[in-house]
């Protein structure tokens, strides 16, 4: 390499014209006006033209006449600055551009795939397959950007905090933490695996018996789940643990760093403290305990009113323990019968039967249930619910659960289809008070809302094993833009009440010592009162990023089959490496 760069492209500016520059990078563009040649050439900083003129000797421009888009060169020049008709304003070099002296091209290119300039030319597969050309494109180079500067904002805040980052082991013990895990056979022991972790939970937990009262990770996770946008079988989070602290404490911490986060990263002042949603009102508001509120569109109580209507199925559900709740829809009387349908699909996915409706008009109510509701009770109706001339209202009838989860769901997709959601919002939240335990109908048991080591509330501590449903968990979900960006507990301490939450979940003293038993013993000499957070590091950047996948913010990410195409992971092992970690594959047909 005979021409070593002098600058990178984002440093040429107008007090170095004159100077002779030397310039290395990828051609972005090359455009060929009558024998003049212009190249856009382009590294991870910027974009500058080069000027290939008639002066120059015919086999250095034969040489640059058979350049390509994505051909590696090196450019020697002197930097002028553009004729006033030639400026292009649209770039940051628009007024400058290198005029070429020699041009050396370093690596030939074949043709990408798709256009690196026009990334939609190639699908999500297609890029995913090539993601060393992806990579290349302006948009993922900006994500790629936004995630060092989050991570450093991060790492920075936290240590002026004095926290400590420690590291945490990657092959682990297999613990039940509510996913399933991945496995690692040892080949020294046969027959044994370890695991990679799905949280450092237990090691952060150990860290606070040991005295480092503040702890913190940038760590990758591992969980063998069904995949989504937002959702990779590998993941990064932020992990934080504190010491001697209480609930306020650790969401001082996690909001003072998210707004931290939002200033240094997108110059977005983010007013302190966050509102806190318990989850009951949380589900009862916004029908969701990750509620979107960027548009003011809540969930109404309807249990008094339907209680006194003539529609025979609000009763029988009431009758039945369940509750009635609406959705009022701004403007939803020009919803097409199709589109109601469309929304009553979507309930039902929820597991509701049916979604009821409304049309609210000058003189009353239309449409749909309205003859159910005498005068009086319309009147009652449009009162509670903030209800306007030319709005619709839906209804859900079931359980507390599905009658608000499901009408949770429309009122979201409402607010995208009705652009409702204003677009350039940030908005944060708590929600905390969330049950201790759920019941698992599938697995006929109690299972952890958040996970086994999630303390109870002091004063619902006694309920435990005798209505453990009515129990709250000191428990908290930090919420932004209607995803859940972190999710934190005060952690159980005691031995005694570690194991009367084991019993709870209907795990065995013997179960719970073999898979916690180190976690136990620790507890047994002197562990202080401690709690965390962690934060979905790759969600919390694909919001940053606007996107609405977290494959856009990861350099390489998995398919939501938890594929790679790129390097085709997971892969077939050979015969020798099965043997020495005394496996075999019993489905030979892969």
């Amino acid at each position: 390499m005979n021409l070593k760069r002098t600058h990178r492209c984002h440093e040429l500016n107008e007090s170095l014209v004159g100077q002779t520059v030397i310039v290395n990078g990828w051609i972005n563009t090359r455009r060929d006006l009558g024998g003049i040649y212009f190249l856009d050439v382009r590294d991870r900083y910027g974009l500058i033209q080069i000027r290939v003129g008639i002066e120059l000797p015919e086999i250095l421009r034969d040489r640059v006449r058979k350049m390509t888009p994505e051909d590696v060169i090196a450019v020697k020049g002197k930097l002028a600055l553009r004729p006033e008709d030639a400026i292009n304003p649209k770039m940051a070099s628009g007024t400058l551009e290198v005029l070429a002296e020699e041009v050396e091209l370093l690596n030939k290119a074949k043709t990408p795939p798709f256009e690196i300039t026009r990334r939609e030319t190639g699908s999500e597969d297609l890029r995913l397959k090539y993601r060393y050309l992806d990579l290349r494109t302006q948009s993922l180079q900006k994500n790629i950007l936004l995630r060092h500067e989050t991570a450093q904002t991060v790492r920075h805040f936290l240590n002026q905090e004095d926290f400590l980052e420690i590291e945490t082991p990657i092959l682990m013990k297999s613990t039940p933490e509510g996913a399933r895990d991945f496995l690692v056979p040892s080949r020294l022991h046969t027959g044994h695996f370890y695991a990679l972790p799905q949280s450092p939970q237990t090691y952060k937990q150990i860290l606070m018996v040991s005295g480092f009262d503040k702890y913190y990770q940038i760590v990758k996770c591992f969980r063998d789940e069904d995949l989504r946008a937002d959702r990779q079988p590998e993941f990064t989070q932020i992990d934080i643990e504190m010491s001697f602290v209480d609930e306020p404490d650790v969401r001082d911490v996690g909001e003072r760093l998210l707004a931290g986060v939002m200033k240094a990263v997108k110059n977005i002042e983010l007013p302190l403290p966050l509102p806190v949603y318990s989850y009951q009102d949380a589900m009862e508001t916004y029908g969701s305990d990750k509620p979107d509120t960027r548009f003011d569109v809540p969930l109404f109580n309807l249990d008094e009113i339907a209680e006194k209507s003539d529609f025979q199925i609000f009763r029988s559900v009431l009758a039945s323990g369940g509750v009635i709740r609406g959705l009022r829809v701004p403007g939803g009387s020009r919803l097409s019968r199709k589109q109601i349908d469309g929304y009553t699909d979507l309930a039902k996915k929820y597991g509701l039967k049916g979604l009821a409706f409304v049309k609210v008009e000058e003189g009353g109510l239309s449409s749909g249930i309205s003859r159910f509701f005498n005068d009086s009770l319309s009147e009652e109706l449009i009162e509670v619910s903030g209800a306007n001339p030319g709005d619709l209202l839906f209804f859900s009838a079931d359980t507390w659960t599905t009658a608000l989860t499901a009408l949770g769901a429309v009122r979201l997709q409402l607010g995208k289809d009705l652009n409702l959601i204003e677009k350039d919002a940030y908005k944060a939240l708590w929600v905390n008070d969330f049950p201790l335990v759920e019941r698992s109908e599938e697995e006929d048991r109690f299972v952890a809302m958040h996970h086994p080591f999630t303390a109870p509330r002091p004063e619902d501590e006694e309920r435990m094993e005798t209505d453990p449903e009515s129990v709250r968990a000191q428990a908290y979900d930090l919420v932004l833009n209607g995803h859940e960006i972190a999710g934190g507990s005060i952690r159980i301490y005691r031995e005694d009440l570690q194991e009367k939450m084991f019993r709870i979940l209907g795990i065995s003293h013997d179960e719970a010592r073999q898979k916690f038993g180190f976690l136990l013993d620790a507890f047994q000499y002197g562990a202080p009162p401690h709690g965390g957070i962690a934060f979905g590091f790759d969600r919390l950047v694909m919001i940053l990023a606007g996107t609405d996948s977290i494959r856009e913010v990861i350099a390489f990410p998995k398919t939501t089959t938890a594929q790679s195409p790129m390097d085709n992971a997971p892969d077939i092992v050979d015969e020798k490496q099965l043997k020495e970690l005394h496996l075999r594959v019993e489905n030979e047909e892969l």
